[in-house]
Formats: structure tokens, sequence, C-alpha cells
């Protein structure tokens, strides 16, 4: 009853066609015989149909159960995560190769029980992946690794271990503006995610970055544009901007649907900012269209 009232109060570019029901079944069907998890259809993603038919999946790596407790995010939480399924990177990488996916992302609930909090664990992903899809490229999607003794030194070599496997696309979503990240992002810190950013671009310039935005959470457009030039300094090179929806009513509860008029505003801000590739809208989420890149000349450049 809650969710069909939810349903119905929801503005009307909201209520999207769920997407390609065979591409979903197909997509379902090996990743539930692999025992393996994707934030596709962990956070019932509206795009993943299209994204499936396109060639682009999101899979969650080392179990479904986050040591954190973001109040936006309806992966499970607990203080005692799954043990980690050795056998995980193998049946990515099949996953992978049965679904023909030109572009993967990887990404992860956050480990904070692990020493390097899972970076490790994504490069043995990552080669095993390329190994049996030598064409399909890899984009990662971390946590901040920033937590536990030593934190600083201990998130340098964490991101370091991830930069030096090369990724197409260095992923780590702010999620919020500033003031918000404290109710919105538990256990996260605003400074201590740009610095993920900052570092992988110390580490190598040539690795593109990204950043997410979700918005609806009660932050104003002022602090949304401070985000966005808060993320160019450290030369953020690509954002996506998309709308909060509440899964549940023990998550935080939506403060305003921002209408697709003010997402086209501020996605043109952002592509006047310097962002090289913007996507904004209600829908859009962290991989949307991420696989429309391509090496070319040692230049990473947009498909048409």
């Amino acid at each position: 009853m809650t969710t069909k009232t939810t349903l119905v109060n929801l503005p009307s570019w909201l209520r999207s066609n769920i997407g390609n029901a065979s591409e979903i079944s197909r997509v379902q069907k090996i990743v539930k015989q692999r025992n393996i998890h994707t934030i596709c259809e962990e956070g019932k993603c509206p795009n993943r149909g299209e994204c499936y038919s396109r060639g682009t999946a999101t899979f969650l790596l080392m179990g479904n159960v986050c040591t954190r407790s973001c109040a936006f995010c309806q992966v499970d939480k607990g203080h005692s995560p799954m043990t980690l399924d050795e056998n995980e990177p193998q049946k990515v990488a099949e996953a992978v190769k049965l679904l023909g996916l030109r572009y993967v992302v990887l990404t992860s609930v956050a480990r904070d029980d692990l020493k390097d909090g899972g970076a490790s664990w994504f490069v043995k992903v990552m080669t095993t992946v390329r190994i049996m899809n030598p064409d399909t490229l890899i984009e990662v999607l971390t946590p901040d690794f920033g937590t536990g003794k030593n934190a600083l030194q201990q998130q340098r070599e964490s991101i370091k271990t991830i930069v030096e496997a090369n990724p197409a696309c260095y992923n780590h979503n702010l999620e919020t503006v500033e003031r918000l990240q404290n109710p919105v992002r538990r256990g996260a810190k605003y400074d201590r995610s740009l610095r993920v950013l900052a570092t992988v671009k110390e580490l190598n310039p040539r690795i593109p970055t990204k950043s997410g935005l979700m918005l609806g959470l009660g932050e104003t457009k002022e602090e949304i544009i401070t985000t966005l030039k808060d993320l160019r300094k450290i030369e953020c090179d690509r954002i996506t901007i998309g709308q909060y929806l509440r899964p549940s009513l023990e998550h935080l509860p939506v403060q305003k649907y921002w209408t697709p008029e003010e997402f086209d505003e501020l996605g043109k801000i952002a592509e006047s900012l310097g962002f090289n590739h913007v996507r904004s809208g209600a829908l859009v989420r962290s991989s949307y269209h991420a696989g429309e890149w391509r090496m070319e000349n040692g230049e990473w450049r947009i498909n048409n």
C-alpha cells in the first residue's frame, strides 16, 4: 500500500517504463545462476533495461551487505558483511562474456572491515574480466577507502592499487552537497570524497574521473553549483545528476522533485564549467550511458 501511494504521488516525468523486459530477464537469470550481484538489480534502477541493451551493466562486488548505513541507500547494512567469494572474479568475468558487455562498471559495498577497503579485490576482478573479455572497457565506482588507522595513507595506497590497474574511468560519487553529507552519507565526508578523485588525477592524470549527485534532499541550486565548481577544481571530468527517490519509509524523505527544465539548466551549467561528459535528468544514475566513450589515438572520445 505504501509503495502504491508513493508511485501515485510521483511527478509524471518520473513514471517511466522499467525498460526492455527480455533484456532484464536475461541478465537476471545469468546473475542469479552465479550468485553474484548487480547494483542495477539491487537498486531496481529504472534504466537497467536500456543499459543492458546498450551492452553496459554495473556489478556489485564483495557481497550485498554494506558496513555503512547511508540514509538514502537500499543496499543491506550490517557489521558482519559477507565472506569474500573466491570465485566471484571468475563468475563476473563469465557473466560479462555471456552478456556480451562492451563496457562494465564495477562497484562495491563499503568494506571498512577489510584492510585496504577491498581495493585489491577490485583489481582481482578487473584482471579476471580482462583475461576473458580483452576488448571490454572497465569503469570503477569505488568507496572512499578512508577509515581506520592511518586513514590518509591507506586511502592513497588503496586508490593507487586501482589506478595502477588502469580503469577506463574512475568514479566516486559525492552524492550530495557539503551541508548534507552527515545526514545523507553516514560515515562519509565531503573533503575525503573530493580527495579520492584528486588523488586519482595526481597518480595518473590521463584516467578520466567522474562523480554523481542526487537531488531532492534539501539542497539549493547555489549549493549544487558550488559542488560542481569544487569538482572542477580537482579536474573531475564527468558528472551525473539525478533525482533521489525514497526506497522506503525508513529512508530519508524527498524534499523536492526537481523538474526536467531544472535538470536541463543544471546540465548546461555543468558543461559551462568544463565537464566533458554531462548527464542531468530525473532518472539519471551513476552508470547511465557510461559506455559512450572510446579510446582513439590515445585520447578518450565520445561515441557518436
